[in-house]
Formats: structure tokens, C-alpha cells, sequence
């Protein structure tokens, strides 16, 4: 059983891994059944229920959109952002939906998008959909978009399904404790036991190809957000910040700076906000592991490509490799979904994957690469999910820029010594999951508790 590093970086579209690319993915599918099942030429109108945080912040994370978009059989690894907005507003002006792209049905936005306060029982970010004729129901599945873009539906929820693939891999790990005794029985680093892995769903080849397009994707996203000026939608009048400290950091390149560490860490937190500005805006962007904490290994990232004089691309597969280790473990043990645990789900969990990335680069022994990812971790234990206005602004983006500092300074710890320390990965992974058990849900994204509800209001 296994999870590749390509279900923790996926390309997406923002703001939501869970509340926008997993609905969107879930309506694709479910149109991609009613065609199957031969169906699609029967149906005269399609409703929607959104239910649990779904619905309780659906409206500011582009739920109902993106559920909308696939249902016409957009995808959000090649939509087309900027298709979106137009496409709903003639939906809402016409009363019709082109289900698949193939047939124009009935859809009465007010009627047929349902906000639902109620929760489903296996998770909170739920959603059914419904295909009817007339009156008539003609096929209907539930969905439950379990963060990062993972979906599951009814049928495999009952089943108690993981999102592990029924696959044998060659260094089967369910524990850090597990990955480290394999990488010392077998003298492998991290990311060499974790491509020994993919290598069962591809060749080697293809698997660094892949992952030097998910850093494109990644260097693409900063390189619009670098440039992008304005306010972000949804009504909070939050101004985008990165344009404006990127025209400050090139002015201040020609000029001696007070400290070159400084320096370095306005360039990291430059990168974490301007691709969480453009998730913010809906833009394209990947989820590492989830869209609400995608600025923080991108920003990693692109730190050491910048200030480290002879990385190289090569490196960057190693980063991920590394990082992904991590996500399969908080995915397998815990939780990457803020509806379920809180942001130390998501933030957290990309804070540990961004500071194993670095630590395994950087050098570090496997031991060290845990202990990096355990105190990345370990110092947002407890961190919850409060966005005011359900949207993924505030405190959103400047907690990912906070968040990569965590994980560049976690690196520097680790590599300070020589592996051992007091708590494990493990045990902090089980506690965030404890944590997140404990934790109420207003504070885990339903935006009514915490800043979503202290905020001032303007």
C-alpha cells in the first residue's frame, strides 16, 4: 500500500485544495459516472448539497463554483482560472449548467446549489450530488473531500477505503520510526528509498520529469504573484502585498543591507506570500500538501535555489522526495485537512515536509531529516483554522510566510546536531491527530470561532 508524492503536489486551482479542487474533481467524477452508466442524455437538471464546513465557508473558499465547473466536466489540473467567474455568471444568468460539456440541463443556481448547515457522518467537508430527470432521481453519490484534493465517495467511505493505492512498494513505511530503520538496513537516503517507491508507478525518468514540471508550476505561481497588484476578492479589502516588497527587495539588492540573514528572510516570506496571494485569487497554483498551506515548501524551495550558489534541479526532485515523506506520514497517521484537524493539519503539516525537504538537500542524515520535521511540526501543535470570512486570506497568507521561516530554522536545528532528540516525529503526528480530535469544530474551518469571529469589522 502506498501514497505517491504526486498525490501531495498536485496542480490546482485556489483558493481551497479541499473546499475547490476536491469538489471540482468530485463533480468531474460524478458526471464521468452518469456517462458511463449511459445515462447523461436522460438528465434534465443536477442538484447540489453542500453540507459541514463545505457549506460553512463554501461560498468564500469558490465551493459552489468549482462544484459548478465540474459539473461541466472541468478538471482542476487544466482548467483554465480565468474561465471561472464568466462561466458562473452565465449559469446564473441562463438558468443552465452543460453537463459534461455535452448537454445543456436546467440549473437554477438559488434552487439547485444547496448550502446545507448539517454534517455527514464520515467528514466534515461534505457533498451530494444529484441527477435528475423531472421529478425523477436518476443517479445520485455523496463525496467527502478529505483535504489536499483527495476525494473519496459514499461507497468507499462505508468501506473504511485509505487513500493508500493497493500496491506493494519495496520500502513499505507506515511510521518515521519504520522509514528510518529501512534507510539504515538498506544504507538509502530518504529520497533515494521514497524514488525506489515510485519506481512502481513509473520509471525513474518519468518521476523526475514529473516533479521538475510540479517546481515549474511552482516557480510559475510566484513569478505571477511577484507581479500582481491590487485587492483580493471576497469583500475583507485585503491588498496584495508581494508585488510592492519584491520592487523594495530589487532596490535594496544594489545597497548594503543591515544583515544578509534579514535580507534572506524578507526574500523567503516575498515567495510565501505571493503564492498564497494567488491561491487567494483563485489562480493556479500546487497544493503542498493542500492549497491553504501552499506557499510554505515553494518558498523553501526557491530560498535555497536562490542563495544556495550550486543547487541544481536534481536537488529539487531530492526536496520533494524528502517533504512527500512527511505528507504520507501525517496523511496515514493524522490528518492534512483543516476541517478535520485545524491548520497544524495543513500548516503544520507543510512546515515538516518543507523542513525535511531542506535538511535532506542540505546534507542531513535521516535522523536528522526527522528530527527538522518533527520540530516544524511539533511548534504548530494545536494551530487552528479560523478564517475570517471563510475566505483563504486571514490569517492565512502571512502564516504560510511564518510557516517557511519554522522550516528553515527547524532545518538549522536539526543540522546543528545528530539526529537524537527527546520527542519523535511520530509521537507529535499522534498528538496533532489527538489535538484535532479535541479541538471544537469552530476552529476547524468553519469560520465561527477564533480571528473569524473576533475580527474588526471595516
Amino acid at each position: 500500500m502506498g501514497i505517491s508524492v504526486f498525490d501531495l503536489f498536485k496542480v490546482g486551482v485556489g483558493p481551497s485544495s479541499s473546499h475547490t479542487v476536491g469538489p471540482m474533481r468530485a463533480a468531474a467524477e460524478f458526471v464521468g459516472a452518469i456517462e458511463q452508466q449511459g445515462m447523461l442524455n436522460d438528465v434534465s437538471s443536477v442538484r447540489v448539497e453542500l453540507y459541514g464546513s463545505l457549506s460553512a465557508t463554501g461560498i468564500g473558499h469558490g465551493t459552489d463554483k468549482a462544484t459548478a465547473v465540474g459539473l461541466m466536466g472541468e478538471w482542476p489540473d487544466s482548467i483554465d482560472p480565468d474561465i471561472i467567474d464568466p462561466t458562473i455568471e452565465e449559469i446564473k444568468s441562463s438558468n443552465t449548467l452543460r453537463l459534461a460539456n455535452k448537454r445543456d440541463v436546467e440549473f437554477i443556481w438559488d434552487r439547485d446549489m444547496l448550502l446545507l448547515e448539517e454534517n455527514l457522518p464520515y467528514h466534515p467537508n461534505a457533498m451530494t450530488l444529484i441527477a435528475l430527470a423531472g421529478d425523477a432521481e436518476l443517479y445520485r453519490n455523496t463525496y467527502y473531500s478529505i483535504g489536499g484534493g483527495f476525494v473519496i465517495d459514499e461507497a468507499e467511505a462505508q468501506a473504511g477505503a485509505t487513500l493508500d493505492t493497493p500496491i506493494k512498494l519495496p520500502y513499505e513505511f507506515n511510521t518515521a520510526e519504520e522509514l528510518l530503520q529501512l534507510c539504515i538496513k538498506h544504507d538509502l537516503r530518504i529520497s533515494e528509498l521514497m524514488m525506489e517507491n515510485e519506481k512502481v508507478w513509473r520509471s525513474e525518468e518519468e518521476t523526475r520529469a514529473g516533479l521538475k514540471k510540479i517546481w515549474q508550476a511552482m516557480q510559475d505561481c510566484v513569478e505571477k504573484g511577484l507581479h500582481q497588484e491590487g485587492i483580493l476578492p471576497g469583500g475583507l479589502n485585503v491588498r496584495r502585498r508581494a508585488a510592492s516588497l519584491y520592487q523594495s527587495l530589487q532596490t535594496a539588492a544594489g545597497t548594503n543591507v543591515i544583515s544578509s540573514t534579514l535580507n534572506a528572510m524578507d526574500w523567503v516570506n516575498l515567495y510565501a506570500l505571493a503564492v498564497n496571494e494567488e491561491n487567494a485569487a483563485g489562480g493556479r497554483m500546487v497544493t503542498a500538501p493542500t492549497n491553504g498551506a501552499a506557499g510554505i515548501v515553494p518558498a523553501v524551495l526557491m530560498y535555497y535555489m536562490r542563495f544556495k550558489e550550486d543547487a541544481n534541479e536534481e536537488e529539487v526532485v531530492e526536496f520533494m522526495l524528502a517533504a512527500a515523506s512527511v505528507g504520507i506520514l501525517c496523511k496515514k497517521n493524522a490528518s492534512i485537512s483543516g476541517a478535520e484537524v485545524g491548520c497544524q493539519g495543513e500548516v503544520g503539516s507543510a512546515c515538516a515536509m518543507a523542513a525535511a525537504g531542506l535538511t535532506e538537500v542540505m546534507g542531513g542524515t535521516a535522523a536528522q531529516v526527522e528530527n527538522a520535521a518533527e520540530i516544524g511540526l511539533e511548534h504548530n501543535l494545536g494551530l487552528t483554522c479560523d478564517p475570517v470570512g471563510g475566505l483563504v486570506q486571514v490569517p492565512c497568507i502571512e502564516r504560510n510566510a511564518i510557516a517557511a521561516m519554522k522550516a528553515i530554522n527547524a532545518t538549522q536545528m536539526a543540522l546543528r546536531g545528530d539526529g537524537e532528540h527527546f520527542i519523535s516525529l511520530d509521537k507529535v503526528i499522534k498528538t496533532m491527530r489527538d489535538t484535532g480530535m479535541d479541538m471544537q469544530d469552530k476552529y476547524k474551518e468553519t469560520s465561527r470561532g477564533g480571528l473569524a469571529v473576533n475580527a474588526i469589522e471595516c
